[in-house]
C-alpha cells in the first residue's frame, strides 16, 4: 500500500513537472517572439496589410549621333482586378471584355480568380485605359506604365534590337547596353484590412521609379536611312536573299549605318516579315523569328572571295615578298600540285604588272603571291592583323573566323586561302581588318557606343575602346590605298566611280558551299577619300538571280549610298578632276 501512494506521488510529480517546464518554455517562447523578434513580425503583419503595386521606370532612350531619337518610350497602361474589391463582377466582365478585345471567357477566369492582385493586360493604350478609369468599376486598376517605342520601325532592327514584356532587352544594344538603359522600378502600397479589402482613407504610400538613363550612339540615322533605302532596292531588283551593308569610320571604330535586309518591325517584333507557307508550329516559328532577327553582319561567316586580296597584298608587301613593278603571266589558270585553279577570265590576262593584277582581280597573280609569302608567314598574318580573333563589337553574338588549323595548311589550302576561299569571316571581320591596313596601320574596335548621358545632357559614361598600333607600316598602308584606288579608277570597281571624289575599293565574287548550288555572294568594298579614308563600306549581296558579278551589282549600290553621304559628310570634292573626267567621257 505504501509503495502504491509512493508511486502515485512520483507520477503526480513528474506530470506537475512537466507541465511546468513546458509552460516556462512557452512563456520564453513568448517573450522571446514579443521582445527579440517584434520588429520582424511586426513587419510580417504589416505586409500582410500591404498590397504592393509596381510602377515601371521609364526606360533610356537610344539616341543616334546627331540627336535623333531611335528607341524612345509610350505611355501606356497596366489593367488589373482585386478580387475582394469587386462589387459587381458581371459589369467589370463585360467593361473589360468591351474595352480590351479579350475573350469574354478569359477574362471571366481572371476577375474570378481569388488573388490579391490579378493582371488582365499590360501595355494598353493609353485611351483605352482612361476609359476602363472612367467606369469608375470597384476593384478594377488602371496604372500607368511604359512601353518601348521605335520611331522608324525598320530602321536599324537588327542593331538596336528590342525589349519584351518586363522591357528588359531582348537583342542588339538593347540588350547589350540595358545596365545603362534599364531604371529601377518604383511601387505603389495600399493597406489593406483582414479581408484583402483597402482601408479606405488609408491612402498609398509610393516610391518613386528611376528613369534609365540615355545611350548616345554613333549610327546616324540618314546615313542608315540611305543604305536601307539603296539595300532595298537591290534586294527587290535582285531578288535576292539578303543584303547587309556596313558604313564605318575607318579612323576610330564608328559604326555610321548597319543594314540587314530585310529589316523587321521593331514595334511589332514577334510577327515576321514574310508570309511562310502553311501552317507554322510554335517551336518552328520561334526558329523563324531567330532567323529573322539574326544580324548577318556579326552574326553570319562567309567567304569573303576577292575582297580578301586586300590582306593578301597587305601582308606580301610587308613580307616584301612583291612591289607593284613585279611582272605577272595568267593563262587563264595555275597549277598548284595536282590541283588546276582557274581565273575568272577563263582565257586569261596574259603578260601584267602587280597593279593590274588586282585591277583585274586575277586569282593566278594572288595565288603566286600567297605561294611567295608561305603557308606559315600567311597565317601569321591572320593573327597579326587580329583576323583570329573577333572584333569586339559591341552587339551579341559575334561569330569567330573559321580557318584551317595551321598545320593543314598545305600549298592548295594557301592558294585558295590567298584569293578569299576555303575559310569563312564576318563581314564586321573584314571592315575592321581592311580598317587597320588603309588607316597607317592602327586595329581599331568596331562600336555603337558613344557615351551614356542623363536628360539633361550630362555625360556619365564615355566609352573607349581597345586599339592597336602599327599592324602594319605606314608605307604598306599607302600602297594598298594606292592600287585599290586604281581598282575604282580603272579596274574591276570602276562601277563605284564617282567623279570628283578619290575613291579606293575591291568587287568580289565568291560561291556558297554545296559548289554544286550555283548560289553566290556578289560585295564591294569602298572607302574615301582615298587620301585620309573617313568612311568605309561594304556591300554584301547575298544569292542574287541573274547577273551575279559583284562589280556589276554591288559596286553601284555603294556609289549610290556614296553619292547621297559624300556631301552630307563633307568629303573632299575636286571640282577641277571631275571636270577633267568630263572631257575625258565627252572624247
Amino acid at each position: 500500500m505504501y509503495r502504491y501512494k509512493t508511486y502515485n506521488r512520483q507520477k503526480s510529480m513528474i506530470f506537475f513537472l512537466a507541465i511546468f517546464f513546458v509552460m516556462m518554455f512557452l512563456m520564453g517562447r513568448l517573450v522571446y517572439l514579443m521582445v527579440f523578434c517584434s520588429e520582424y513580425y511586426g513587419k510580417k503583419a504589416e505586409d500582410l496589410h500591404e498590397r504592393e503595386r509596381d510602377i515601371k521606370a521609364a526606360r533610356g532612350k537610344i539616341i543616334d549621333a546627331t540627336g535623333v531619337v531611335l528607341a524612345a518610350n509610350k505611355t501606356v497602361c497596366t489593367v488589373s482586378v482585386i478580387h475582394n474589391q469587386i462589387d459587381d463582377p458581371k459589369a467589370v466582365i463585360a467593361a473589360l471584355t468591351k474595352e480590351l478585345g479579350m475573350s469574354e471567357e478569359k477574362i471571366r477566369k481572371r476577375v474570378e480568380k481569388v488573388s490579391s492582385i490579378e493582371r488582365i493586360k499590360s501595355n494598353v493604350d493609353k485611351e483605352t485605359g482612361e476609359r476602363i478609369r472612367a467606369y469608375g468599376l470597384s476593384g478594377v486598376k488602371v496604372d500607368e506604365d511604359y512601353k518601348r517605342y521605335y520611331p522608324y520601325d525598320t530602321l536599324a532592327s537588327k542593331v538596336l534590337g528590342f525589349t519584351g514584356g518586363d522591357n528588359q532587352g531582348i537583342i542588339g544594344l538593347e540588350v547589350k547596353y540595358d545596365e545603362y538603359l534599364q531604371g529601377t522600378n518604383g511601387k505603389i502600397l495600399t493597406l489593406t484590412d483582414a479581408r484583402g479589402v483597402e482601408i479606405e482613407n488609408a491612402g498609398e504610400s509610393r516610391l518613386d521609379p528611376t528613369d534609365g538613363n540615355n545611350l548616345h550612339i554613333s549610327l546616324d540615322y540618314n546615313i542608315q536611312k540611305y543604305a536601307q533605302q539603296a539595300a532595298e532596292k537591290a534586294l527587290e531588283k535582285k531578288q535576292a536573299d539578303s543584303v547587309s551593308i556596313i558604313i564605318i569610320n575607318p579612323s576610330n571604330g564608328e559604326i555610321l549605318a548597319m543594314v540587314n535586309v530585310p529589316e523587321f518591325n521593331l514595334n511589332d517584333p514577334f510577327t515576321l516579315n514574310y508570309e511562310p507557307p502553311g501552317a507554322v508550329e510554335e517551336a518552328e516559328k520561334q526558329n523563324l523569328l531567330n532567323g529573322m532577327w539574326r544580324n548577318q553582319c556579326i552574326n553570319d561567316t562567309y567567304e569573303p572571295g576577292s575582297t580578301f586580296k586586300i590582306i593578301t597584298t597587305t601582308a606580301a608587301l610587308e613580307e616584301g615578298a612583291v612591289s607593284i613593278k613585279d611582272q605577272f603571266f595568267c593563262p587563264g589558270y595555275i597549277t598548284v600540285e595536282d590541283r588546276r585553279i582557274h581565273c575568272h577570265k577563263r582565257t586569261g590576262h596574259g603578260s601584267e604588272d602587280f597593279v593590274h593584277g588586282i585591277m583585274n582581280s586575277c586569282n593566278p597573280v594572288f595565288i603566286d603571291v600567297g605561294l611567295r609569302v608561305g603557308p606559315e608567314r600567311f597565317y601569321d598574318y591572320f593573327g597579326s592583323l587580329g583576323l583570329l580573333k573577333k572584333t569586339g563589337i559591341d552587339l551579341p553574338g559575334e561569330a569567330a573566323t573559321i580557318m584551317h588549323s595551321k598545320e593543314n595548311i598545305g600549298l592548295v589550302e594557301l592558294a585558295t586561302m590567298s584569293f578569299g576561299q576555303s575559310f569563312q569571316i564576318t563581314p564586321i571581320q573584314l571592315v575592321t581588318t581592311v580598317s587597320s591596313i588603309i588607316n597607317g596601320g592602327t586595329r581599331i574596335t568596331p562600336h555603337f557606343g558613344v557615351s551614356v548621358q542623363d536628360d539633361e545632357g550630362n555625360v556619365l559614361k564615355r566609352f573607349s575602346y581597345e586599339t592597336k598600333e602599327n599592324v602594319v607600316s605606314r608605307e604598306t598602308s599607302d600602297t594598298v590605298r594606292f592600287l585599290l584606288e586604281q581598282v575604282v579608277s580603272e579596274g574591276g570597281g570602276k562601277n563605284a566611280k564617282i567623279a570628283g571624289y578619290s575613291i579606293g575599293g575591291k568587287t568580289a565574287t565568291s560561291q556558297t558551299l554545296p559548289r554544286s548550288a550555283n548560289k553566290y555572294i556578289s560585295s564591294f568594298l569602298g572607302f574615301a577619300p582615298v587620301e585620309d579614308p573617313k568612311i568605309l563600306t561594304v556591300v554584301i549581296i547575298n544569292n542574287p538571280q541573274g547577273v551575279y558579278y559583284g562589280g556589276t551589282i554591288a559596286a553601284p549600290v555603294a556609289k549610290e549610298i556614296f553619292e547621297n553621304i559624300f556631301p552630307y559628310l563633307g568629303i573632299p570634292y575636286d571640282e577641277q578632276a571631275a571636270k577633267e573626267a568630263e572631257t575625258e567621257l565627252a572624247e
